[in-house]
Order: structure tokens, then sequence, then C-alpha cells
């Protein structure tokens, strides 16, 4: 069987090949020598990434239309990509999350770090949501749908499109359901104890986070017995698995109407509605008209969208984590918990730490830290890609 014949990509002179060959997956456009050639290759196409040397480096993915020009697929130059290597690829990841978890619901593709360059793909029992926020992956969605059903045996596959990396690759956000046919009503989705409510076709991303599954099981253990504060709630994350756990009550705070609702279904179908309440509003509003009303939880939990999402947004998106964690230590009884979260891969964690520890000494609060929590194994890092470690948790008895 003769290798499939590909176009040849080159690095410039000044970029540095070791990174490939240490296992980092992406090219930048500064480093890829760009002519009429490589600038005429289709979005999606695939190529042999080679040195200034002219060594073949990798197997790549071309999208000259992206920051990100090449994503290496396989270190293989001469790799076939089709259906087969879609299915082993898929195989492997789902190995790790059949080993992790004893029911179907959990993100089965984290993108490079599962060696699916920008496919995102969560798995909801039967039905799966995937994101394919790169060119190549909207080139084969046929054969990578194909591939997941022949894989896990699901019966419905949607596309998720909307998002910024979309946007980044110059592709279209038209979502809709690719096979089967799309549940009419929210999927039920047991986790921690709590059940929540996802919507697949109108809810944030894929319609749930699973990367918070295992701060939301430390969170509870922490709101045994006390009142729970939830900001930024989005479906109930972390008051449902509280409440579950045997938190006395939980307020949830979201901007959100379908969010809010969602939370109240999940809370009803927990068997806690009777101690779970929900306000809608802007959250830096309602937290502080809650200080102004002298209330106070012994745990509060913020977890709010990226406010730092590009290094251009970092410091703006500091300030506002520092302001979160201002007002969220005001609200905190003495001797309870600040939990406080970032899933900005702009903002590391040293930067996170340090503007919340300035939010919780701006309100006149100190405390011990006691955990740093990250995303759960089904999100897995690809160590050379700090981008893929996103997800932050900070935990504060005050």
């Amino acid at each position: 069987m003769t290798s499939p014949s590909y176009p040849v990509v080159r690095l410039r002179p000044k970029a540095q090949p070791r990174a490939i060959r240490h296992g980092f997956p992406w090219v930048y456009d500064n480093e890829l020598v760009t002519d009429r050639r490589s600038r005429g290759l289709a979005p999606g196409s695939l190529a042999v990434l080679e040195d200034a040397e002219r060594t073949p480096l990798a197997l790549v993915t071309v999208n000259a239309n992206s920051r990100i020009i090449a994503r290496v697929m396989d270190r293989d130059p001469a790799a076939e990509v089709d259906r087969a290597w879609l299915e082993a690829r898929l195989t492997r990841a789902l190995a790790l999350r059949a080993r992790l978890y004893d029911q179907p619901f959990y993100r089965l593709v984290h993108a490079e770090a599962d060696g699916l360059p920008g496919v995102v793909i969560d798995r909801f029992g039967d039905t799966a949501v995937i994101q394919p926020n790169a060119a190549w992956a909207d080139v084969m969605l046929d054969d990578l749908v194909a591939a997941l059903v022949a894989v896990t045996g699901v019966t419905t596959v949607i596309k998720s499109a909307s998002g910024r990396a979309r946007t980044l690759e110059g592709l279209d956000d038209a979502s809709g359901v690719v096979l089967g046919q799309a549940p009419d009503v929210p999927v039920h989705v047991p986790m921690n104890g709590a059940t929540y409510m996802a919507d697949l076709t109108g809810g944030q991303k894929t319609g749930l986070f699973f990367d918070q599954r295992p701060n939301h099981a430390f969170a509870a253990q922490l709101a045994k017995g006390g009142k729970v504060l939830d900001v930024f709630s989005h479906v109930g994350g972390f008051a449902l698995a509280a409440l579950a756990a045997g938190a006395d009550h939980a307020l949830a705070v979201d901007g959100s109407d379908p969010a809010l609702t969602l939370a109240r279904e999940g809370a009803a179908a927990s068997g806690v509605a009777a101690r779970f309440d929900t306000r809608k509003g802007d959250a830096f509003d309602v937290m502080t008209a809650l200080a102004a009303e002298g209330a106070t939880f012994d745990m509060v939990v913020c977890d709010p969208p990226a406010f730092a999402p590009s290094k251009q947004a970092l410091e703006t998106g500091l300030r506002a984590y520092e302001r979160v964690a201002r007002l969220g230590a005001s609200l905190v009884a003495e001797g309870g918990f600040l939990v406080l979260c970032s899933c900005s891969h702009a903002a590391d964690l040293e930067r996170f730490h340090g503007a919340c520890l300035r939010g919780i000494g701006r309100a006149g609060r100190q405390g011990q830290q006691i955990h740093t929590g990250f995303a759960g194994p089904d999100h897995p890092l690809l160590p050379q890609l700090a981008e893929s470690g996103y997800l932050k948790a900070l935990f504060f008895r005050l």
C-alpha cells in the first residue's frame, strides 16, 4: 500500500523545530513559510511539515485563515488520516473515560490532548455534542461522525458551532443535528449525587460543563449543613452538588433565565427543591445587594465566564477576578469557605491567584488556602500545551 501524497509546508529558518519534535502541536503563522502555494491550500488540508533543512517533522492540517496556521495531526508524516485513523483515536479516548466513569456522561474528546486537534466532544448517554473548532474537522465531519458512531454506539450527534474558537479559525457558526434526532427535552445528567438538566441545542457550549465535576465534589464536602451561594451558577453546578451532599440551603445566581429554569428543574429532579432558590441578575449587582442586606453564607462559590479570553484582555480580566473575590469574600461567614474559579487560559494560575488574594485582602479578610482544583480527568492536559489546562479553582477558608 502506497503512502498518500501530501503537499509540503516548511518552517521558517528562525522557527524552532525542537518544539514540534518535543510534542508542541501548533505552528503559528509567523513561523511558517507562507507563499502563494501554501496560502492556496484549502482550509483543513493535510500537509507534511518540514523544518528549514527539509527534514519531515509531522503530518499537519493547514488553515491560512488562522493564527494557528498548522496543527499536528500525526507525528508520522506518512500517516493516512481516514475513518480508520479517526476510529483509533476515538477508541483510545473512550478507553480512558470508560475506566473513569460508570455512566456515559463525560467529555469524550478534549482536542489536542486526545490527538484530535481543535475537536471537543461531550457525551450525554446516547447523544454526543461535537464542537469542530478546527477547519479539518469541518472538512471531515462526515467521517468523524461515522467513526464516533462506530466506536461509541451513540445514535444522535449534534454539531455546536458557537464560540470564539471557530471565529478565530474563520469558520461559520451554523449549529444543528447531523445525525439522529435532538432530544426535545433537557437531558438528565447524573453527577456527584445530583441530577443536572442539559439543554443540548439551546444551552451554552455543549449544554453542560463536565470540567468542574471534581471541584463540585470537593466543595460539596465543605458545604454539609451550611448555606451556599453559587454565583454565575449556570444550571446549578456547585449548588446542586452541595445540596445532594447535605447543605441546608443554596441560592443560585445567574443572568440567564433559561439557565436558572434548568437549575430549578435539576433541583426538583434531585429531590432538593425545598432547599433551593434562584436569583436572576448581574452577578456583581446581586453580590453588592446581598452585602447591603447583611447576608452571609457558609460557602460562596464564584465560577464566572472567561474574563480573560485572550492576552489582550488579561489586565481587564484580572481586575474583574479581583472584584469577584472582593465581593465574594465580603459575603462569607467567619470560618466559612470561598471558592474562586477561572476558565481563562490567558490568566495563568499565578496571576489568577494574585488577583484573588488582592480581592480577599481588599474585603478586609484573610484565611487559609486549602485546595487548588483543576478540570477533571476527562479533560486531560497535553503537557506541552499550556492552553489545555485552562480551569483553575481556588478554595479558601476565611
